[in-house]
């Protein structure tokens, strides 16, 4: 039977998450980091879709995406982020509640020149999520592209790159039967400290 007790959390939220990351690499090898990026403008409309994580450590939750997309345009205008990872291999899920900011220009080109060119290409291509007048439009782009990089590596856009979700509130949820769910969550108290609280299911 699934559980999860107080004892068995780390004090650390990001090693808890790390031992549970670990945990659903080898039970669910399919997309483990895949995450539900939720996010709102100053018009308070609530939009959601999966991203992927691509690092995480104590300075918090990094993905990758096109700045000028309409989640880019909303973390402008309102950086708050929720993210939700959800394993149902384990039945297990994690929320993260905090601040989105971008990452370094260094990180960026880092981690843009580890993509498949095909990747970066399509970075260059697509206005993310504009409406275009079918697949040829974006296809026509790519190839264009293509030539102009054809004997050069690609360079990363201006308008591609990083966010860091810098967390206050992370929550570690176990399913149960009678979905009597193990529930707890890791508050910001101050810069450093993480309180732990039971949460009812």
């Amino acid at each position: 039977m699934n559980e999860l007790k107080e004892s068995d959390l780390d004090p650390d939220p990001f090693k808890q998450f790390d031992r549970w990351f670990a945990q659903a690499r080898e039970a669910q090898p399919i997309l483990p980091e895949a995450m539900t990026v939720a996010t709102a403008g100053q018009d308070s409309v609530v939009s959601a879709r999966v991203c992927l994580l691509k690092d995480v450590d104590r300075r918090g939750f990094v993905f990758y995406t096109n700045y000028d997309s309409r989640k880019g345009r909303q973390i402008h205008e309102n950086p708050w982020v929720s993210l939700c990872f959800f394993w149902p291999a384990l039945e297990r899920q994690v929320r993260v509640e905090g601040v989105a900011v971008k990452t370094t220009e260094e990180e960026s080109e880092a981690y843009f020149a580890t993509r498949p060119r095909g990747s970066q290409l399509g970075a260059w291509a697509s206005n993310q999520s504009q409406v275009i007048m079918g697949r040829g439009d974006i296809e026509g782009k790519v190839a264009d592209m293509d030539a102009t990089y054809r004997d050069r590596p690609v360079p990363r856009p201006p308008h591609w790159g990083g966010y860091r979700v810098i967390p206050t509130f992370i929550e570690f949820w176990q399913g149960r039967e009678d979905r009597l769910h193990d529930r707890f969550v890791y508050r910001l108290r101050d810069a450093k400290d993480w309180i732990i609280e039971r949460l009812s299911p």
